[in-house]
């Protein structure tokens, strides 16, 4: 989840933001790259599990340009008057909590843009969901960034890339020629065998078509603050994936 979008950036990052904390994954491989990393999250007793997950925890968190915040995501872009190079987002799943569209919507990736250099990456991951879900998130991203990409996590869920320029993931070798010695030994401390340049290309070569995908699927509205689409899943499932474009379909005629 941070890999991928600092390698992406095409040049040395400056800094890097990760909202929400988890096991501490992310925000790990982020200081990696040894540049000052800021890690948001709500929960006060979860960067406490740390050590339970990883060693090296307290070295970790000693690096120098640390800084936990213990906030709300959402909240700290709006009160921070930072501009970063690259922004990770690792929500926790599942997509259908209450209030999780927050850090999906619309509205939230304007406010991250926002905080985000001209050339910057937004990374955003998502455990996969239905497809009503997946285009209104994208379709979201799509309302403000100019670029939206997205490939398949190595294991699970889908890694999307949003920034104001186009983006180039090939070839997979120089993505891998990008990391710091310390960010490689992380990236491949759990696989895949064959070392960074591996894990890049496999990366690459599964990127999802989501632009033609919701081609197909016109009339399916951006995820927004008032449009929580994620939240509804017991209407898509009872009554079709279909039933939120229908609507807007007919709401729209309507008008």
């Amino acid at each position: 989840m941070s890999h991928l979008p600092l390698a992406a950036l095409g040049r040395s990052p400056r800094n890097a933001p990760v909202i929400c904390f988890g096991m501490g994954t992310s925000f790990r491989s982020a200081v990696s790259w040894g540049i000052p990393v800021t890690v948001v999250e709500l929960v006060p007793s979860v960067p406490q599990l740390f050590s339970y997950y990883y060693a090296d925890a307290d070295r970790v968190l000693a690096s120098p340009g640390v800084e936990v915040v213990i906030d709300d995501g959402r909240r700290y872009l709006e009160t921070t008057d930072k501009v970063f190079d690259v922004i990770v987002i690792d929500p926790p799943p599942p997509l259908q909590a209450a209030a999780s569209s927050l850090l999906y919507s619309r509205e939230f990736y304007q406010l991250a843009r926002k905080r985000l250099a001209a050339d910057g990456v937004l990374q955003q991951w998502t455990p996969e969901g239905d497809a009503t879900v997946l285009i209104a998130m994208f379709e979201a991203l799509a309302d403000v960034f100019a670029e939206v990409r997205a490939v398949r996590g190595l294991e699970f869920g889908l890694h999307l890339l949003a920034s104001g320029r186009p983006l180039e993931l090939r070839p997979a070798e120089r993505l891998a020629a990008r990391l710091p010695a310390a960010a490689t030994r992380d990236l491949t401390e759990w696989g895949p065998a064959g070392g960074s340049s591996a894990f890049f290309a496999w990366i690459v070569n599964h990127e999802v078509p989501l632009a033609s995908f919701a081609a197909l699927h016109e009339g399916v509205p951006p995820l927004q603050d008032d449009r929580p689409l994620n939240e509804y899943d017991a209407l898509r499932k009872f009554l079709g994936a279909g039933v939120i474009a229908r609507r807007r379909v007919v709401t729209s005629a309507a008008r």
